[in-house]
């Protein structure tokens, strides 16, 4: 393993994280590259870790340790090394694991499409992982926001991400326009833009594989495909179809379906120890987000159905600023803020962290320092209900203090110290 990457010294005192059989392997002084972000992330980064720092010393008292590490990518790497995403930044996440981030700016121009995308094509990362949770005193536009506790499973490398596109009036776009209707006979307005997605059954099976793994290793008892497979029929349709053979052939003593669950034996009953693996048309799914939230647990998705769905159950719950992410491989684990860079308001302290200390929490869960993460968590939601909170929360909660970003993670270490 390198000594250097991106020219800074790898921390002495810290070890790399390594897996076995499919488990991370972490020493009480692990070594985590981070991105700070771009815009705002320099602030919601720099409060959030140290509210990391106090929490870990808090739990642990100088026994277990986080060796920090930068690593680069997006306008800082632009600006030190005139590429948005360096070689080295890649090679540090492979070599380390488990990584963290705050928002990226999509690079204007050729290149590349998107960074964060980007970094999951290359590391493979097919697990979009977005937990939706409320905490009590989060202003929420609907009357039950207790109601929404769910975790989401994305596919984060076909569907769209993978999409292939071609501009309208384009040659190309003239020739798979010809091809669709001289070779396929299928029509397509001349004067159109044309895409394709493409979905694999080993990837979206590995996604839902993913999604069913965490609902028995956590005690859920509902796995939710999501799709918009009556009209796209062999693209999502073919999605729940195959995430019904994963459930079925490699879960059959632990799943069953929404079909057996209403015939004998189980007549409407689910037996003690088992999962239900439904599935529901998207858009229906956004109703039932809103209406029935309490029906749903652990949700499994093709990528752009995932997107839309993420963010809306997000604004349940306090929005971007309180929603966390990850990014999974079978090997590596990336955790990030889930909003954007909002560059007019970068250095100003105002921004609400919540969002990468949230995703730190998923990150301390993943390393099995849980100790950490309640503190983290249990910290955040004790600020909060003492209406102690930065200016998008202060703006709809009668009576609370607004605070700066900083002043929030003091806020937060001074109630988790207690």
């Amino acid at each position: 393993m390198p000594n250097t990457y991106n020219g800074l010294s790898v921390p002495a005192s810290g070890q790399a994280i390594t897996i076995k059989n499919g488990t991370f392997q972490v020493p009480d002084r692990p070594i985590i590259p981070f991105i700070e972000g771009d815009g705002t992330g320099r602030d919601i980064w720099k409060a959030s870790r140290r509210v990391f720092d106090a929490a870990v010393h808090c739990a642990y008292g100088g026994k277990r340790q986080v060796e920090w590490f930068e690593i680069f990518a997006g306008e800082k790497a632009f600006q030190k090394f005139s590429q948005w995403l360096p070689d080295d930044t890649v090679a540090a996440v492979k070599a380390f694991r488990v990584a963290i981030k705050g928002p990226l700016t999509t690079p204007v121009g050729g290149g590349i499409r998107s960074l964060n995308v980007a970094l999951r094509q290359i590391l493979d990362l097919y697990a979009c992982v977005r937990p939706v949770k409320y905490y009590s005193g989060v202003p929420s536009p609907v009357t039950k926001p207790e109601n929404m506790d769910l975790i989401i499973f994305r596919e984060n490398t076909e569907d769209v991400y993978a999409g292939i596109e071609f501009q309208q009036g384009t040659p190309e776009a003239a020739k798979l326009i010809g091809f669709l209707k001289n070779e396929l006979g299928k029509t397509v307005r001349s004067d159109s833009g044309v895409g394709i997605k493409p979905m694999s059954v080993f990837g979206s099976q590995r996604l839902v594989r993913k999604g069913i793994r965490y609902a028995i290793e956590h005690g859920k008892t509902v796995v939710t495909l999501v799709h918009k497979g009556n009209i796209q029929k062999f693209t999502e349709g073919a999605f729940r179809d195959w995430g019904y053979q994963v459930a079925k052939q490699e879960f059959g003593d632990r799943c069953i379906t929404e079909d057996e669950l209403y015939k004998p034996p189980y007549n409407g009953k689910l037996p003690a120890g088992k999962i239900l693996v439904n599935d529901r048309i998207a858009d229906s799914m956004f109703q039932q987000v809103l209406t029935r939230a309490r029906e749903y647990q652990v949700v499994c998705t093709p990528n752009l159905n995932g997107d839309y769905l993420s963010d809306a159950c997000a604004a349940q719950v306090g929005g971007l600023g309180m929603a966390p992410g990850a990014n999974l491989s079978d090997e590596y684990a990336f955790f990030e803020a889930t909003h954007g860079t909002a560059p007019k308001y970068a250095d100003q302290d105002v921004i609400n962290p919540g969002s990468v200390l949230l995703s730190g929490v998923m990150m301390f869960q993943a390393l099995g320092w849980s100790e950490a993460a309640s503190l983290i968590e249990n910290g955040l939601a004790r600020t909060i209900q003492q209406k102690r909170v930065t200016y998008d929360l202060e703006r709809l909660l009668p009576g609370a203090t607004k605070l700066k970003t900083s002043e929030f993670a003091n806020a937060i270490i001074e109630n988790l110290q207690q």
